[in-house]
């Protein structure tokens, strides 16, 4: 069962176990300047507006309303990231195995989509291990930056591999962990209560038709210290008979208002005003668990800024001078941290 709760995705199993569920929310965020460098991590600048396709099925095209799911929108060349909320590890959220693809590419294997878990591929992220993902997992702790353009212009990394600008968009499939491995699991954290115990736990603020409706792909923009998390509990622990799938279509935020009769989100502030006014950037390390090395299709595939200069286009604006002061290291359990700071979770 998928629900939409405000700008929240939620899957829930409830044919699993009465506290399955798995959030999801997108993040307004400052796109990273492209340049060699690897920055940390960019806030959450507020979550997206997510909205039923089915609701605006006489304004959208016939391919969007017969995939479904939601939609939101997105300026070209603004950034975005995702948050999963299943619960902070310290607070025993349930483990879910979440597949992520771009179009019709696996955003951490760079293979063509298959529902199924792939072991073999490492093709899935684990929550709550994993709370977040800004792009495209490229090499061991790096990944390039989620960075939305249209739809056939030939940037997103979906064109790049498949040659086809055929779908666009972001797809998941969530599957719950099988009741009883999370019930030995409950057993096992109760034991290891007083390790994991952490005082004050609250919701805190982390890091948070004139002419044809365009459709937004997702290309490769710069690049980010992310560390990708492997499945800790195997790949027998998912049950794989229990599923939710959707399909997140990503509009041209332009059109927006003329889809929804709503305003688009204003265009984030860029990476160098947000940085000369002091505010803060993030590193975040789960020193306990393996992390994931980059996928080679990934890997080879042009970002925004190489496809630009190869194009003769201008399609971003300049950069500035990015040079992030203050960078605040936090890790898994920490909820001690100040209402102020802009990566937004429930951890």
């Amino acid at each position: 069962m998928i629900t939409l709760e405000g700008n929240h995705l939620t899957f829930r199993f409830p044919e699993v176990h009465e506290s399955a569920k798995s959030v999801l929310q997108f993040q307004r965020t400052l796109r990273i300047p492209d340049n060699g460098k690897h920055y940390p991590l960019p806030p959450g600048l507020g979550a997206f507006p997510l909205r039923h396709v089915e609701d605006f099925t006489d304004r959208v095209p016939k391919g969007w309303r017969e995939r479904a799911g939601v939609m939101m929108p997105l300026y070209q060349a603004e950034a975005m990231w995702i948050s999963f909320d299943a619960g902070w590890r310290s607070r025993g959220g349930y483990p879910c195995a979440i597949k992520v693809a771009a179009g019709k590419i696996n955003a951490i294997s760079g293979k063509p989509w298959t529902p199924e878990l792939d072991g073999s591929e490492r093709d899935y992220i684990v929550v709550p291990e994993q709370p977040w993902l800004d792009g495209f997992c490229i090499a061991k702790d790096v990944i390039r930056q989620f960075v939305a353009m249209p739809l056939g212009s030939g940037y997103s990394v979906e064109e790049q591999i498949t040659g086809k600008p055929e779908h666009g968009g972001l797809q998941f499939i969530v599957y719950p962990m099988l009741r009883e491995r999370y019930e030995a699991l409950l057993q096992q954290r109760e034991r290891s209560s007083d390790h994991w115990a952490v005082a004050g736990a609250s919701s805190l603020v982390l890091r948070c038709a004139a002419e044809p409706v365009r459709a937004m792909g997702l290309a490769a923009g710069g690049r980010m210290r992310q560390q990708i998390y492997a499945d800790p509990h195997g790949l027998d622990a998912w049950d794989q008979s229990s599923s939710n799938r959707c399909f997140v279509t990503l509009v041209d935020a332009v059109q927006w208002r003329e889809i929804t009769g709503e305003a688009p989100p204003t265009k984030p502030p860029t990476a160098a005003d947000y940085t000369k006014a002091g505010l803060p950037w993030f590193d975040y390390y789960a020193a306990d668990l393996e992390t994931l090395g980059g996928a080679q299709a990934l890997a080879l595939a042009k970002s925004v800024a190489e496809m630009a200069e190869e194009k003769g286009e201008q399609v971003l604006g300049p950069d500035g001078e990015v040079n992030p002061d203050t960078i605040i290291n936090i890790g898994p359990g920490e909820i001690s941290l100040p209402k102020a700071l802009p990566r937004e979770s429930k951890r």
